[in-house]
């Protein structure tokens, strides 16, 4: 039989190029250049948007990109805790954690969600290789204080203080997408941490230094009135971002994000972005279109 096809419009045909045409010359910037991806938040919870990343993800690398992901993870952890009999509690919004949720920690990070990660970016063509992130962060204890300043102990949850770079490094040199989680070697102990994924993606940026920086997650970007979610501010600076902390613009668990964002940026990342994982893909119209989709943070404004 003769192969026919429906011819569709010209002018969507020509569309369809100047999609192309526009995005060459971030295709041609990139090309070479390490991009490091944060996931997390309500964006991991629908299975189809999650495919829909980890497809976009390979895009990248087919361009000639070298993504890196570091994963989160937090509703999975309370699900299989409270699976386990275990009652999840948080202070300043880190979960406590003690030695038995540590193993349940390790178990759903770096047992369940990373190598489920990795079999997506594969059967989408892709090369990935899961890396636990006690391979990667090397990690202290946090110490918190309750709404009164009285100590509260954590248990096991740390903070990133310093990043080995040799898996993530081999990883990239072998043309694999490294994909790690969250969780960090307690210096001196070499306990697993519990670490907010956030933080240990910017600690990464700090040694890495990608050329871009990008969380995505359940949010749009920074809001300029948290009631309106369609109006977001679509660049920042370092300066601007702590006005818009001081202003309260910036509030809540997006304070940590954007001051470890300017972290990043002043050791040496190019930009950071803050874009919506709960729409299919954010993270290519954000890398590949002038307006992009969500937030970036840049050193200084031209």
């Amino acid at each position: 039989m003769i192969a026919t096809r429906q011819v569709e419009q010209p002018e969507q045909e020509i569309l369809k190029a100047k999609i192309l045409i526009e995005a060459l010359p971030y295709m041609q910037a990139y090309r070479d250049k390490t991009i490091l991806i944060k996931f997390g938040g309500s964006a991991m919870d629908d299975p189809t948007l999650v495919k829909s990343l980890m497809r976009d993800i390979v895009v990248l690398e087919s361009m000639g990109m070298n993504p890196v992901i570091v994963h989160g993870g937090g509703k999975a952890i309370s699900k299989a805790m409270s699976e386990a009999g275990l009652e999840t509690t948080f202070v300043n919004g880190l979960r406590v954690t003690d030695q038995h949720a540590i193993r349940i920690v390790e178990d759903t990070l770096s047992g369940l969600i990373n190598p489920g990660l990795v079999e997506m970016i594969r059967e989408h063509g892709g090369s990935a290789v899961g890396i636990t992130g006690t391979s990667v962060f090397v990690g202290e204890k946090l110490r918190e204080k309750d709404s009164r300043g009285n100590p509260v102990d954590l248990g096991m949850v740390g903070r990133v203080i310093g990043c080995q770079l040799s898996r993530v490094e081999e990883a990239l040199s072998l043309q694999l997408i490294p994909v790690i989680s969250p969780l960090a070697r307690e210096l001196g102990t070499r306990q697993s941490l519990n670490v907010n994924a956030d933080l240990a993606a910017a600690a990464l940026a700090k040694e890495l230094k990608p050329v871009k920086l990008v969380y995505i997650s359940d949010v749009p970007g920074i809001l300029p009135d948290p009631d309106n979610k369609k109006c977001i501010i679509k660049s920042i600076d370092r300066k601007e971002a702590f006005r818009l902390i001081e202003d309260g613009t910036i509030s809540g668990g997006m304070i940590p994000k954007v001051k470890s964002a300017v972290d990043a940026l002043n050791a040496g990342v190019r930009k950071v972005h803050f874009i919506d994982g709960r729409m299919p893909h954010t993270l290519l119209l954000e890398i590949f279109t002038p307006e992009g989709i969500g937030t970036e943070i840049v050193r200084e404004q031209r």
